[in-house]
């Protein structure tokens, strides 16, 4: 019955934000957890053929399209196409970063904590952006919920 009162009453970019919070939030946890399962278990990169043109690959086209995504969402001025965009940049640097690490791996085997220490990080910032998207939309949302009731 809330579900169905709030995706009535509450404008579809706000919803969007919302749930892009949510699922920021999801999907930082289960970074964070792996990165350090990784580092706990001291899983040491390895980088074959298929992973290395993979990871080339998405780190080019995400980073494309997080610059289209925000120039885009500049324009439309759209929160939801901004955060997706933030969310398409995070996977350009995941990309980039595994290269990043197997490079330097291969370098010097000392610094094999690299990958799981990026990803913590990159956990770590898309809790914060999850946290700050929630911070700035949920009061929104009850905002447009209320306004809408006295009517």
């Amino acid at each position: 019955m809330a579900l169905a009162a709030l995706t009535q009453e509450v404008p579809l970019q706000l919803r969007a934000c919302v749930i892009l919070g949510v699922i920021f939030l999801l999907s930082s946890i289960c970074i964070v957890v792996k990165a350090i399962h990784d580092l706990s278990t001291r899983l040491l990169p390895e980088v074959d053929d298929f992973l290395f043109s993979v990871s080339i690959l998405s780190g080019i086209l995400c980073s494309i399209l997080a610059v289209l995504k925000f120039m885009l969402g500049k324009v439309l001025t759209s929160r939801a196409l901004i955060t997706d965009g933030f969310n398409s940049l995070v996977g350009g640097v995941m990309g980039f970063s595994i290269l990043l690490s197997a490079e330097v791996f291969k370098h010097n085997a000392a610094v094999w904590y690299l990958d799981g220490s990026i990803g913590v990080l990159i956990g770590l910032t898309i809790f914060a952006y999850g946290v700050k998207l929630l911070i700035d939309m949920v009061p929104r949302v009850r905002q447009t919920r209320h306004y809408e009731m006295f009517e």
